[in-house]
């Protein structure tokens, strides 16, 4: 595979977990429970990838400037680049994925969903009606699979975590099969005791339950020892 084929997650750890980056023409989801690294994925990941255009799908208002302006100096550059989308309601969550077919250029080099869970949780609170809800997830989905194809762009999702009723070690992905399928890869944050984890849950090419220890410092990402 050559390496125009992956794009840097921006961090040398997280580049060797997934042999050099995030995998062009797919969606990558990134799921873990709340303040285990997923958006301070998102943000060094575009802190290193801003040659082109970069959408931002913010459910979540966890975007932060003040991080990025942390994370590096060229932070007037990045934001000029960023296009931050910020949905409130599952329905407007859906318009945003609609317009983003039409506006599929060559211009565009990522696109980042920072959360798939957010509205899609809060719709199935308000309609109780789970499958209708799920196909239009399901919808959604497509339309982000047939983006990052087209584009030959990698699509990178955040997503929440619930535990089981039955096994309360074991945690569930927010969105279960609908979201399993359309990621060609999975990583699954966790927290430990001296830091956080990331295990490669899904991929096409990598071998399953490769593992790495890291902690969010203000420069970005740290590896620690296991």
């Amino acid at each position: 595979m050559h390496m125009e084929s992956k794009i840097s997650t921006g961090t040398s750890s997280m580049d060797w977990l997934l042999e050099g980056g995030y995998e062009n023409g797919v969606i990558t989801t990134i799921y873990g429970p709340p303040g285990c690294g997923k958006t301070n994925l998102c943000l060094i990941c575009l802190t290193h990838n801003f040659e082109k255009k970069i959408i931002y799908i913010d459910t979540e208002g966890s975007f932060s400037v003040s991080r990025i302006k942390q994370l590096t100096d060229n932070y007037e550059e990045i934001l000029n680049n960023v296009i931050v989308l910020t949905p409130t309601d599952f329905a407007e969550q859906k318009k945003v994925f609609d317009k983003l077919k039409n506006i599929l250029s060559s211009k565009i080099g990522l696109i980042i969903v920072d959360s798939i869970a957010m509205l899609y949780r809060l719709e199935i609170g308000i309609t109780k009606d789970g499958q209708k809800v799920n196909r239009e997830l399901g919808v959604q989905l497509v339309h982000l699979i047939q983006i990052a194809r087209k584009l030959n762009i990698p699509v990178i999702l955040t997503n929440q975590v619930y535990s089981d009723f039955e096994d309360k070690t074991k945690v569930n992905m927010v969105g279960g099969d609908v979201l399993r399928y359309a990621s060609k890869c999975l990583i699954e944050l966790q927290k430990t005791s001296k830091g956080k984890k990331a295990i490669l849950r899904k991929h096409r090419s990598l071998p399953e339950g490769k593992e790495v220890f890291f902690k969010i410092v203000d420069e970005g990402l740290e590896e620690l020892e296991e």
